[in-house]
């Protein structure tokens, strides 16, 4: 689980996943549902069946790209599909009811008294402007965190184990959702404390100086979050020594990825699906899978895999898309400043608050920019998916495994549907859906391997 997805459940998402959603870019992964295995554990089994095939139907498989395409996704039950796209439809409307509840709770934290007082004990009890800033970014977190607690234990619990993607019981769980809630306090306190000093400092200015300083802070967690945050949910240890490790590794120092080990982490404690990632920045860059990948996925499966998020890296993705977020939110930073100002104009005085840069205008800027950040969709989900296709053709090049990348990909399905329109991909799909995504690997396969 990301920084990202923690802040977005503490009520400041819109404001902060710009800030934070970084170390979700870094991770950018190929994730799958994993095949039952004997060696399985203990609930971490998934219903998701594949029609299994052998080498003999690999081999009849047609060239073109379109009829091989096809072919594997024939190999999808009808209940499979329907299962799929029940679970990843009613995501749309969980991005709605989530953008809803973060506007319901900026109004009830705008419009309620408790709010300002906490800004005004804040100021009283603390000498140095930032620190109280900082402390009621804190009282935000938290309070986001409570309101919409509800709604996070039906996302994040009950569904996914009504999925049947889920490993844990309810009390490990939430312990997880308390240790984010510990990190989204310190880290909106870090951010509210710095972004409304760049406020006050660089007035009318402050949507440009204030996304300087967003992607400052976005580098900052890329660099930190691999080496303290993801060791708090999962144990990482380098995976045993054999084929796959050397071959991971000789791809990965091949295309300039700094790292001399890969390492595996366990997974399976939280979840069935099956991942990996080149995650971090400059010297803290590591190759990571996960244990339901190791133990259920074939070696060119895994090859694949791998090399698709080495492309990430290779590709310089993660500066790339550093770059084309904080033009995104610079634009929305732009927005709120104009949206805020017209709104305090008629309503600032009944909200207790004196102006753009007092910190009590918090829920109005969070509100503001989660209206901009819900409009953009479509362009930061386009923005993503571009990338992921440069890195599934980067990784076709490296590993050279067509058949390998559509297997992984058909799995993919279990939590993604695979076969969606065109309008609906491009709004709603941050990565390319399983048709698209398998066509590009058979069209590799009929052009490459004649």
């Amino acid at each position: 689980m990301t920084i990202a997805h923690a802040l977005r459940h503490a009520g400041i998402a819109a404001l902060l996943c710009a800030a934070c959603a970084l170390p979700a870019l870094a991770q950018a992964t190929t994730p799958a549902a994993p095949e039952p295995a004997a060696s399985a554990p203990a609930g971490t089994r998934s219903a998701f069946q594949i029609r299994p095939v052998d080498d003999a139907w690999r081999a009849a498989l047609p060239r073109e790209a379109h009829a091989a395409t096809q072919a594997w996704l024939d190999r999808l039950p009808a209940d499979v599909q329907a299962r799929s796209n029940a679970y990843f439809e009613g995501g749309y409307w969980l991005q709605l009811w989530n953008f809803l509840l973060g506007l319901a709770v900026s109004a009830v934290l705008l419009w309620g008294r408790p709010s300002t007082a906490v800004r005004d004990w804040a100021r009283h009890k603390v000498k140095r402007l930032a620190l109280a800033d900082g402390v009621y970014g804190g009282f935000f977190a938290f309070a986001g965190w409570a309101l919409s607690l509800p709604l996070t234990i039906y996302q994040g619990f009950m569904r996914e184990h009504n999925y049947g993607m889920a490993t844990q019981n309810f009390g490990a769980w939430f312990c997880e959702q308390l240790v984010m809630l510990a990190i989204s306090v310190v880290m909106t306190a870090l951010v509210v404390a710095l972004l409304y000093a760049v406020i006050r400092r660089a007035g009318e200015r402050w949507w440009l100086w204030g996304t300087v300083a967003m992607g400052a802070l976005m580098c900052v967690a890329l660099v930190l979050a691999p080496v303290y945050i993801d060791p708090l949910f999962n144990t990482y240890k380098p995976v045993e020594d054999g084929a796959i490790k050397r071959e991971v590794i000789a791809m990965a120092q091949a295309n300039g990825v700094p790292a001399d080990n890969v390492y595996v982490f366990d997974a399976s404690r939280q979840t069935t699906r099956v991942s990996a990632n080149v995650s971090g920045l400059f010297g803290t860059a590591a190759v990571r899978l996960n244990d339901n990948l190791l133990r259920r996925s074939s070696e060119s499966e895994i090859r694949a895999v791998m090399a698709h998020e080495i492309g990430h890296y290779a590709l310089n993705h993660i500066p790339k898309m550093l770059l084309q977020f904080g033009l995104v939110i610079a634009a929305g930073f732009l927005f709120s400043d104009w949206a805020m100002r017209g709104l305090l104009a008629r309503w600032g005085q009944r909200w207790r608050v004196a102006g753009v840069g007092d910190v009590g205008t918090l829920p109005l800027l969070t509100a503001v920019f989660s209206v901009y950040m819900f409009a953009a969709t479509p362009i930061t989900n386009t923005i993503i998916r571009t990338n992921e296709v440069e890195a599934d053709l980067w990784g076709l090049n490296l590993a050279r495994e067509p058949m390998g990348e559509a297997e992984v990909l058909l799995k993919l399905v279990e939590y993604r549907k695979a076969d969606p329109g065109p309008i609906e991909e491009f709004v709603f799909f941050d990565h390319p859906s399983a048709r698209t995504r398998i066509y590009n690997a058979m069209r590799w396969r009929e052009q490459m391997l004649q």
